[in-house]
């Protein structure tokens, strides 16, 4: 089948579309990107998403047509990456879309009783004519689930090396690992959870400092010219969050603007300068990626994979490099698979699992009581041509 996967993640930063040939089953599963197409989303909408997912900001006649007008981007986006691709609609079967995630409720507990991925499926379908699978979160999150992290079945699926622990580690607006057991090993259990913040307060203290002007730290060019300010950062580390056993997820809820411009009031008082902050927010999330290994890997890691846009971060990757020692750090690339689609890649993966009606998640990785066939089906004008492949079979 071809499908389409469609991603916009935490950092709300733009849409990644990654046009997918996928076949076999689990066991014998073979994927390849046939086409990526990134789209950068304007100052404007990124300034609606981000306000949307601040509780003291958004507002429901906001969100209500944000969840539109959004849907209406990622179609244009799918049809934009489909001509790039010197492709034509009806060569397409599925749409995988994750949508954009406004507010994940996790509960003082630790468990996550509602997740909101905004992004209206009926317009994809409608606009494109090609059906499209959205909403994966919420199944698992009803049989007990966190609904994250998903891309850890993908994980699971493709990336098991055959004879030692990897860690998949993603450094998006979150950061979240997948500890892979080797193929070899037929009896231990994968583990996944979220890390902690990977680069959304980061991102926002860059804005902060930058007037708006940057949305990151490009080449970590901040982060360079400082020091990291260690008593500053081991008082970071006592949030309660790191030392929570797993399963568990997070989000801007927690660790997002409000958290991140608090963080630079208060050290700024304290003296900081710009350059010292942001180094000590890089080390932040360097660290707390250390930490999790160190308190909750099941065995030792010889290989971590990096994905997520804090990988193109050189200072970030440097701290990873020597805290992880003698642990490799290698790329998605290292492999053989594209780094900068990999998140939308699993989106197409799990819409694809979908249709034929397997589960998609390990409940060792959610905390689920069982796995679940995820997502929802909204037909496009190509459902009854799909369908008859589908029953045929």
């Amino acid at each position: 089948m071809l499908i389409v996967g469609l991603m916009s993640g935490t950092s709300a930063d733009g849409v990644d579309v990654a046009i997918c040939a996928i076949r076999g089953r689990p066991g014998d599963f073979q994927v390849e990107l046939v086409s990526g197409f990134a789209y950068a989303y304007e100052p404007e909408m990124r300034r609606r998403i981000l306000a949307s997912c601040d509780p003291t900001e958004s507002r429901v006649d906001e969100i209500a047509t944000l969840h539109v007008d959004l849907a209406a981007l990622f179609a244009d986006c799918t049809l934009r990456a489909i001509s790039a691709a010197n492709m034509s609609l009806d060569q397409i079967d599925l749409i995988g879309s994750h949508g954009q995630t406004l507010w994940h409720n996790v509960l003082p507990s630790g468990a996550v009783n509602a997740s909101l991925q905004i992004v209206e499926a009926a317009v994809l379908a409608e606009r494109t004519g090609i059906t499209t699978i959205s909403n994966f979160r919420a199944r698992d999150i009803a049989a007990g689930g966190q609904g994250a992290p998903l891309t850890s079945y993908v994980d699971w699926l493709l990336l098991r090396h055959p004879s030692h622990w990897r860690a998949i580690q993603n450094i998006g607006g979150m950061g979240n690992v997948t500890f892979l057991p080797p193929l070899q090993d037929g009896e231990s259990e994968p583990v996944a959870f979220d890390t902690g913040p990977g680069n959304a307060m980061l991102d926002v203290a860059v804005s902060h400092f930058s007037g708006g002007k940057l949305n990151f730290d490009r080449d970590g060019g901040y982060a360079k010219r400082g020091r990291v300010n260690e008593e500053w950062l081991e008082e970071l580390l006592r949030h309660l969050y790191y030392a929570r056993d797993y399963p568990k997820t997070t989000g801007r809820e927690t660790f997002g603007t409000a958290a991140a411009l608090a963080l630079v009031e208060q050290a700024q008082g304290n003296g900081l300068q710009a350059a010292e902050i942001i180094a000590t927010l890089t080390a932040l999330t360097a660290t707390n990626i250390a930490d999790a290994y160190r308190r909750f890997a099941p065995a030792p890691i010889r290989e971590v994979i990096l994905g997520g846009g804090g990988r193109h971060n050189p200072i970030m990757v440097g701290m990873l490099r020597q805290l992880l020692a003698p642990a490799s750090v290698l790329n998605h690339e290292d492999l053989g698979m594209d780094g900068d689609f990999k998140e939308a890649l699993v989106f197409a993966v799990l819409a694809y699992e979908t249709w034929r009606g397997r589960p998609s998640t390990l409940p060792q990785m959610t905390g689920a009581r069982h796995a679940s066939v995820l997502g929802s089906i909204t037909p496009g004008t190509n459902f009854p041509t799909i369908a008859r492949t589908l029953f045929a079979k």
